[in-house]
């Protein structure tokens, strides 16, 4: 199927690895012009590099930037100019006890999980507006939904991102730009990858037996396997073509069948 993205513009944030690589390069494949992110140029460099390598004939570049420091988004905003694609991505993940969480990991979470979101957005969308084309996509999880107990401060976030793309989808009523949300579930991405490697070191066992023991945890998963990062991408792809042009305000599940509510 052709998406028909051929010569547009995208930045991902947080994109030198996991869900925000395999975005990136599925959208390398349908010849679109990327930009990745990260918050270490050794990193960023290796990403456009390994994507320039796999898509020869599509322009790849890279701005570093730490979504923690207002300066620093402000800085890459100037320095990106006009994308027709936007993909909130970039996203602090960890497990905490809620009584232990104190108000600066509280703040650093909403900064870099919402706050990067709210500055991208309020920066590009208006540009979108006016030339009446583009796309916002935000990817959030299953955990914005279902909020998990021993990472509340995760959860929170990620309904949050939830409630931006909707209120800013609102936005757009009768012109041609677009804002979804997409909900992964328990992905495999280059941390989860790490802990469980980690793990399975500790405990002298397979990595694949460590793997489906945690997995086997989440009693509601339908795929009982983790989602491959590239499987969150094909989602994303199509929400960021004019194909996708019916669907917007909407918040689509790439979850494995975790969640059991209906949105």
């Amino acid at each position: 199927m052709d998406l028909q993205l051929t010569g547009k513009s995208a930045f991902v944030s947080g994109s030198t690895g996991g869900i925000g690589y395999a975005v990136a390069d599925a959208l390398a494949a349908e010849g679109m012009r990327v930009i990745v992110n990260g918050r270490s140029a050794p990193r960023v460099d290796q990403a456009v590099a390994r994507l320039r390598a796999a898509h020869p004939d599509v322009e790849v570049s890279g701005i570093v930037a730490d979504f923690a420091e207002a300066v620093q988004v402000s800085d890459l905003i100037v320095r990106l100019g006009e994308v027709d694609v936007l993909i909130n991505n970039v996203g602090l993940f960890g497990l905490g006890a809620f009584e232990e969480i104190d108000d600066a990991q509280w703040q650093h979470y909403l900064d870099v999980n919402v706050m990067s979101g709210v500055r991208l957005s309020r920066a590009l969308l208006p540009g979108m507006l006016e030339r009446n084309r583009g796309r916002i996509i935000f990817i959030s999880s299953e955990s914005g939904v279902s909020v998990p107990a021993d990472m509340i401060h995760y959860g929170v976030t990620k309904a949050a991102m939830l409630a931006l793309g909707n209120g800013l989808a609102k936005r757009t009523r009768g012109t041609a730009v677009t804002v979804n949300t997409v909900l992964g579930g328990p992905t495999y991405s280059d941390g989860v990858a790490a802990a469980i490697e980690q793990s399975a070191r500790s405990q002298g066992a397979p990595v694949d037996a460590v793997k489906d023991a945690v997995i086997g945890q989440n009693a509601t998963t339908l795929l009982e396997r983790f989602i491959e990062p590239g499987e969150i991408a094909s989602l994303v792809a199509y929400l960021a073509s004019p194909l996708a042009s019916a669907t917007n305000g909407a918040a689509l599940r790439a979850d494995g069948g975790v969640l059991t509510t209906i949105l």
